[in-house]
């Protein structure tokens, strides 16, 4: 049974804490379909970023480091953190100045850029994608399987394969859309680990509100 658990190891996705900032090979854009996320803990946990007053649809989750295998976390850094005005800038992409720290915690030093700077290249890589408008026509919840919204990106961006791009869902829901790009911000190909489709045959979506 050794064997067995050495393989299962193997086969789990690497991640490292403390690492160095800067020792990275390429970028995962993390796109949140926010109505979504409100129907699965926003809501529950009172988010601004869920209020009637808003009306965000993909918002960006974060730029995540990777290694070609894993990726770094809490990294090794001596960069000052973010002012409460920088992280309340990002709101209108991140939703909530909450979420823009805790990614700076988590991911932003591990880039080995200034808290500026890496917001900036954030903001940048968000304005990059196409984000299909067809998402924001919805009047109702509907099931839709991963590979319809892939592939409603795939049409927005034609620059990008489908080896660049995944589709992730979580209780029931699409959750989001990541694509891999290098450090230049141009689409590549993501590493396995990465590239794991959702494999319901159909999820729900919620429109916005």
């Amino acid at each position: 049974m050794r064997w067995v658990f050495i393989w299962i190891i193997a086969a789990m996705p690497a991640w490292a804490e403390g690492e160095k900032a800067g020792a990275f090979d390429y970028y995962v854009l993390s796109l949140s379909w926010s109505p979504n996320w409100c129907a699965l803990q926003g809501d529950r946990q009172g988010s601004e970023q869920c209020e009637e007053r808003y009306d965000y649809g993909w918002v960006m989750h974060g730029l995540w480091p990777q290694y070609q295998r894993g990726f770094p976390s809490f990294c090794q850094g001596g960069q000052r953190p973010p002012s409460r005005a920088l992280t309340a800038d990002m709101a209108d992409i991140m939703g909530t100045p909450g979420l823009a720290w805790y990614q700076w915690k988590k991911h932003g030093v591990c880039t080995g850029l200034s808290a500026p700077d890496y917001f900036a290249l954030s903001r940048l890589a968000y304005e990059k994608v196409v984000r299909p408008p067809v998402f924001r026509k919805l009047e109702k919840t509907v099931k839709v399987p991963a590979s319809v919204v892939e592939e409603a990106f795939l049409k927005a961006n034609p620059d990008w394969k489908a080896d660049m791009l995944t589709i992730t869902c979580k209780n029931g829901y699409i959750q989001e859309a990541r694509l891999c790009l290098s450090r230049n911000l141009q689409p590549v190909p993501c590493g396995q680990d990465v590239i794991r489709d959702c494999q319901m045959s159909d999820a729900l979506f919620t429109p916005v509100r």
